[in-house]
């Protein structure tokens, strides 16, 4: 168990344990205090030795209290000291792995997290800081009579064999137990991820059919790693209880042989039966350890265990883009998404990127944002490759509304303050840049408006006019829209050509993506995507100009004239 004295918990370990031995060696008081009795008090009968006796045993007794709670305070610290440390860290890298090329992330890292913290909080692991000091009454026994002392080593040796043969045997059952439990845990929130498809379209036999596959499996290495920790939790119960009454059969013939008193026998046993109990308890819970174990190594396999780094800080960016020669995969295996896009943004200049579906547009603005990192070539905000940007302070000076608009639980303020402490002047002043004020003011609390996990009470439209306002919280210098007209009416159309227009008058450098030529129009520059190549860059109305040529020719010369309007870059 190594991994008890890392660096976040060494301290409270270490506290842990000096009371541990404290603890052990007040415990040893009830043993010594039965031996008195039975040797000095009923010799002498004398009952002020008795008080005296009594006294001490008692002030033995609470000391051993005091040292217990100090222990289990100890460790309670380094539970709630590891989650502290290693938590912000684990959810950190999960939102990383979401944001990835793949979209998905597993929260095993903080169940492993937790599944620690439980650990060091519980009662188990007090086995583990007793054991250790096993040879102080082997020590106190082998003192009393030497032949007390080597029966008690012996059977301590059996006991230690007992859970070494523990370890192997039940390390693979316990592992194998944990990945069963972990894959029927992601297969039931892949399920309820997709519950209104699987709803809607009748799947719900068939899911539940492939679900409970990985539950038998779980079902079954439960029931084989239970089968065999309970054979030897029986076995080294039995053990310890025939190693007493070995012990106490022992010391009788020395009473008898005059070799030893009455009171050495009683306290010899109730000594080894002390001794043995945390070996006895270690190996009854050894999945506990072995749980905590694996779970400490797979932190460290994912990177969770925090390294802390200090980056130089860049000054605030003025908004100017450069795209030198991107290429980009989701996989080596596959063929490039983005295929050497170049172009030049400068700082207040507004773009619009159209092309067809797939022909990699959400791809290139994830790129523009940071969030994907090009195999080939580099984005550079004022200068400095947006990839190496401190996350955290680029984010104050971005604003993004993303194709699928998610919000949070929580109230409208909150969402356009981005989760962050609430500044009323500069949330009513996104709300207002967005044009989204009234719409809100509208609402049955205002700004204090609930709006239930991912906006439930809201329709399409309110929640992409409130993530509008979210994107342009804090004046930031680069605002980035993909679709932002999606879901609005006529009203939000026309809330939005405002607020690009306000933008634009706020020299606030402005992507978007979109297939409404009315929107593309007020944009300096557009960019046509075609399967991943730039196909066109220029001022806007020159394109436009060239794309509605292409639209308008004959049928022999056009291959799609029947588009509508809002389609013609689709």
């Amino acid at each position: 168990m190594r991994w008890l004295f890392a660096a976040q918990l060494r301290p409270f370990v270490l506290l842990a344990g000096l009371a541990s031995l404290v603890l052990n060696l007040a415990l040893l008081m009830p043993s010594i205090y039965m031996m008195q009795v039975f040797d000095r008090v009923f010799a002498s009968r004398s009952l002020e030795t008795l008080t005296m006796l009594s006294m001490l045993a008692f002030l033995a007794l609470a000391l051993g209290y005091c040292m217990d709670v100090a222990r289990s305070r100890a460790l309670g610290w380094a539970g709630r000291a590891l989650d502290r440390s290693l938590s912000s860290e684990a959810l950190r890298e999960i939102l990383h792995d979401a944001s990835g090329v793949a979209g998905r992330a597993s929260t095993d890292a903080l169940r492993d997290i937790a599944q620690l913290r439980a650990f060091l909080g519980g009662t188990g692991i007090n086995a583990l800081f007793d054991a250790p000091w096993l040879p102080i009454f082997l020590l106190v026994i082998g003192l009393m009579h030497p032949l007390l002392g080597l029966a008690a080593a012996l059977g301590a040796c059996a006991l230690a064999v007992l859970a070494i043969l523990n370890e192997g045997v039940m390390r693979g059952r316990a592992e194998s137990s944990m990945r069963a439990s972990r894959d029927t845990t992601r297969q039931a929130e892949v399920l309820t991820r997709n519950a209104e498809v699987i709803i809607g379209m009748g799947m719900t036999r068939a899911a539940v059919a492939g679900w409970q596959v990985h539950h038998g499996r779980l079902l079954d290495a439960q029931a084989r790693l239970a089968a065999g920790s309970s054979r030897f939790a029986a076995a080294a119960r039995l053990a310890r209880q025939g190693l007493q009454i070995v012990m106490l059969a022992l010391g009788a013939w020395l009473v008898v042989d005059r070799h030893a008193s009455p009171g050495i026998m009683v306290a010899a046993t109730i000594l080894l039966g002390r001794a043995l109990q945390p070996v006895e308890q270690l190996i009854g819970g050894w999945k506990a350890l072995v749980d905590a174990r694996g779970a400490w190594r797979r932190l460290k396999e994912r990177s969770a265990l925090p390294s802390k780094h200090a980056g130089l800080a860049l000054p605030p960016p003025a908004g100017r883009i450069e795209i030198e020669n991107v290429v980009f995969s989701a996989t080596a295996q596959r063929p490039p998404i983005i295929k050497r896009v170049a172009f030049t943004l400068d700082a207040g200049e507004s773009l619009g990127v159209v092309g067809q579906s797939a022909s990699g547009k959400t791809t290139l603005i994830r790129l523009m944002l940071g969030i994907w990192k090009p195999q080939a070539g580099v984005i550079r905000m004022d200068g400095a490759d947006i990839a190496r940007w401190d996350r955290d302070a680029l984010g104050r000076h971005v604003g993004y509304l993303p194709q699928d608009v998610e919000l949070f639980a929580g109230t409208v303020a909150q969402n356009i303050a981005r989760l962050g402490e609430v500044d009323a002047a500069q949330v009513i002043e996104a709300a207002r840049l967005a044009h989204a004020h009234d719409m809100i003011l509208r609402l049955p609390e205002g700004y204090e408006t609930q709006i239930g996990d991912a906006g439930a009470i809201l329709s399409g439209g309110q929640r992409q006019r409130i993530a509008l306002a979210r994107a342009l919280y804090g004046n930031p210098r680069l605002v980035i829209l993909d679709e932002p007209n999606a879901n609005l009416d006529a009203q939000g159309e026309s809330a939005l050509a405002a607020a690009l227009a306000d933008l634009k008058s706020r020299r606030v450098t402005t992507v978007m993506v979109s297939h409404r030529p009315a929107l593309m129009s007020q944009l300096d520059k557009l960019a046509v995507l075609k399967d991943g190549a730039l196909e066109a860059f220029g001022a806007a109305p020159a394109i436009l100009a060239r794309v509605h040529s292409v639209s308008s020719r004959p049928a022999h010369l056009a291959p799609v004239t029947t588009a509508e309007p809002r389609e013609a870059f689709a």
